[in-house]
């Protein structure tokens, strides 16, 4: 069974993922309009119950990509001294304003933990609205909480391969980029500018 910090690293680093390179050397964001947020929700079934039949509205989707925008901050703020992303490095909220903006959505739903121990696996925590449905910024930002405070964060990283703009969790020491193909843009980019200036 996933474990807590595993599920909020990966909430965190979708929904921080939501902004990516479009193909065409711009920035494409998933979250767009409400079908975007519906998508990614039913991509992730375990952010509100039944995500299967899940509909974003107008005010889910803002409230959403004003998190996102506290997220991508933060994430800038935890791979320093590193680089961040450069999607949105000109752009990004003040850490304070982040924060304020991360926690007032994680206020939303009051939640407790609840303890799963099932045959064959260890003990593990997932957190519960107290009352009702969980609103779905609060769950997005309690777990980007648990991930900022998790072991994960000091593994977080942003790609600095032409066109990516991606954050990504380093697997291993030598890992420098999110994936392989960034790693061979970022080869052929060096190689075309040793080659430019030796001509």
């Amino acid at each position: 069974m996933q474990d807590s910090t595993d599920r909020d690293t990966r909430l965190a680093l979708d929904l921080a993922l939501t902004v990516r390179h479009d193909g065409h050397g711009g920035v494409a964001d998933d979250l767009d309009e409400p079908a975007g947020l519906t998508t990614w929700v039913r991509a992730h079934p375990d952010v509100v119950p039944d995500a299967a039949a899940y509909e974003a509205a107008d005010a889910e989707l803002t409230a959403v990509r004003e998190l996102r925008a506290a997220v991508r901050a933060l994430f800038a703020r935890a791979v320093r001294p590193g680089e961040p992303s450069p999607a949105d490095a000109a752009q990004l909220l003040p850490v304070p304003r982040a924060v304020e903006l991360l926690n007032a959505a994680a206020a939303r739903t009051p939640t407790v933990p609840v303890l799963r121990w099932s045959d064959g696996s260890g003990p593990s925590v997932r957190r519960r609205a107290v009352r009702g449905e969980a609103d779905l910024s609060a769950v997005l930002a309690q777990a980007v909480i648990g991930f900022l405070t998790g072991p994960d964060r000091e593994r977080l990283r942003a790609c600095h391969a032409p066109r990516c703009v991606r954050y990504f969790i380093k697997e291993h020491p030598r890992q420098e980029w999110c994936k392989p193909a960034c790693g061979n843009r970022a080869r052929v980019a060096r190689h075309h500018e040793r080659h430019k200036g030796s001509a």
